[in-house]
C-alpha cells in the first residue's frame, strides 16, 4: 500500500429558482398543440454500448512503433472468487507451499485486522491471531509451520512468527523503528523486511534471522520488499526522487549477504508501481499498478478508486494486465499452480479473488521499457456476477 487515503466528502448546495410559487387562483397554462412541423426533432442515436465491440482491451504500456498491452477479458481467463465478506474486509492473501491453504487478514469480526487461515476450495474459516492490536502482511514459511507477520501489539510496527496452531508468537525485531511486512528467504532461515525509522525521510531494506531477538542488517532503501522462492533476488519498490516520486519495481541480489546488481524492472512517470510479488518458479512478477486518474470510460471512478494487477517477466518484457480497471484491486500473490491471488473490491467489499494467466503467445508479449498514459478506448469487461464464483 502507498498509505493511507482519506476522503473527504463534499457539500452540494440545493438551490431553488424562480417559478417555484404560484398564485393559487391561477390556472395553469394549456400545453400548446404542436403541428406536424413543430413536432421536436427525434433524439440522437445512442452510442454504441461497449460490449458490442472488440473484447481484447489496451490499459497502458504502449511504447512508440510497438502494439498494445493485451488484456484479456475474465470470462477467458478463468477468475474466482475465494471469499464472501460483506461487513468488513479479508485482504493481504498468501498461500502455502502446496496452494491448498490460504493465508489472510481479515477485519470481519473485529475493528483491528486478525491473521485467519482457510482452504483455497474451502469455507471453514480458522481464526490464527486474536490479539486486539493490529496483524497485517503474513506469509507462511516455505515449510508451511510458521507464519511471520507484522503487529503493533508492542506500540509500534514490529516482525513477529507464530506458529500455524497461533501458539507461542515470538517477537522477531523491536526498537523504534516502525518495521513491516516480512518474506521468509527460500530456506526459511531467514526474513527481509522494511523499516522507517522515528524522523526517517524514507523506508529501508533490512535482513534479519527468523529468530527472537535477531541482529538486523541494512541491504538498502524500499518497501514491501519479497524474497524469490528459488534464489537470493529480493524484489522491491522504490520510489523515485525526482519529479512524480512514483514508485517503481527493482530487484536486488544478496551475495554473501551483500546487496548486488540494483535493476529497475518496472518504471513509469504516470504510474505508481507497487506491492511485487514472485511466481513459484521465479521467472515472473505480479505488481499493482495504480493511476493517477482513471480511464476515460469508468466515469464514477477517482483516482484512489481504481487500480489493477499486472504480470511481467523479470526481464520487464511480457507484460499483461489481468483485472479490468473498474475496480480497486492490489495486493497480488502466486499460488504454485500459477494462478494469482489478490483483494479486489468489484463486489463492493474487499475479498479475496484469484485469476489464471492467460498462456500468451511470445509475438504478442509486450516490449520492456516504461509504462506510459495512453488510455486506448475499449469495452469494460463483462458484468463481474456472471463469472462463476468458487462456492463459499
Amino acid at each position: 500500500m502507498i498509505g493511507p487515503i482519506i476522503r473527504v466528502g463534499g457539500i452540494a448546495a440545493i438551490v431553488l429558482l424562480g417559478g417555484f410559487l404560484l398564485p393559487a387562483c391561477q390556472e395553469p397554462a394549456a400545453d400548446p398543440v404542436l403541428t406536424a412541423s413543430q413536432a421536436p426533432p427525434p433524439p440522437p442515436p445512442q452510442p454504441e454500448l461497449a460490449v458490442s465491440r472488440d473484447r481484447q482491451v489496451t490499459h497502458f504500456g504502449e511504447l512508440p512503433g510497438h502494439g498494445g498491452i493485451p488484456y484479456y477479458s475474465r470470462a477467458s481467463a478463468s477468475l474466482l472468487r475465494h471469499t464472501f465478506v460483506e461487513e468488513g474486509a479479508d485482504y493481504d492473501p498468501d498461500l502455502n507451499a502446496g496452494g491448498e491453504r490460504m493465508l489472510f487478514c481479515s477485519t470481519r469480526h473485529t475493528p483491528n485486522p486478525d491473521l485467519y487461515i482457510k482452504g483455497v476450495l474451502g469455507t471453514a474459516v480458522t481464526q490464527l491471531t486474536s490479539d486486539p492490536s493490529s496483524d497485517i502482511h503474513p506469509q507462511f514459511s516455505p515449510d508451511g509451520t510458521r507464519v511471520a507477520f507484522a503487529s503493533n501489539r508492542a506500540a509500534n510496527w514490529d516482525i513477529w512468527i507464530v506458529g500455524i496452531d497461533g501458539q507461542q508468537p515470538v517477537q522477531v525485531t523491536q526498537g523504534p523503528a516502525d518495521e513491516v511486512h516480512p518474506s521468509w528467504s527460500p530456506d526459511g532461515q531467514r526474513l527481509v523486511f522494511c523499516s522507517l525509522s522515528p524522523g526517517g525521510g524514507q523506508w529501508e531494506l533490512w535482513v534479519a534471522d527468523a529468530k527472537a531477538g535477531a541482529t538486523k542488517r541494512f541491504i538498502g532503501y524500499g518497501v514491501f520488499p519479497e524474497w524469490s522462492p528459488v534464489d537470493n533476488l529480493i524484489v522491491y519498490q522504490r520510489a523515485r526522487e525526482r519529479g512524480s516520486r512514483w514508485f517503481s519495481i527493482w530487484t536486488l541480489e544478496l551475495l554473501d549477504g551483500e546487496p548486488r546488481y540494483p535493476t529497475e524492472i518496472v518504471f513509469s512517470a504516470d504510474f505508481a508501481a507497487i506491492a511485487p510479488t514472485w511466481s513459484s518458479d521465479g521467472s515472473r512478477i505480479a505488481f499493482c499498478a495504480v493511476a493517477s486518474t482513471p480511464p476515460p470510460d469508468a466515469d464514477y471512478a477517482t483516482s484512489e478508486d481504481t487500480s489493477d494487477v499486472w504480470i511481467v517477466n523479470i526481464d520487464g518484457t511480457g507484460r499483461v494486465r489481468l483485472t479490468d480497471g473498474h475496480s480497486r484491486n492490489f495486493g497480488p500473490v502466486w499460488s504454485p499452480q500459477g494462478r494469482v491471488f489478490f483483494t479486489s473490491t468489484r463486489s463492493g467489499h474487499e475479498n479475496v479473488w484469484s485469476i489464471m494467466p492467460p498462456t500468451l503467445p511470445q509475438a504478442i508479449s509486450a516490449p520492456s521499457g516504461s509504462l506510459t498514459r495512453h488510455w486506448e478506448e475499449g469495452p469494460p469487461v463483462p458484468n463481474e456476477e456472471t463469472t462463476v464464483d468458487m462456492p463459499g
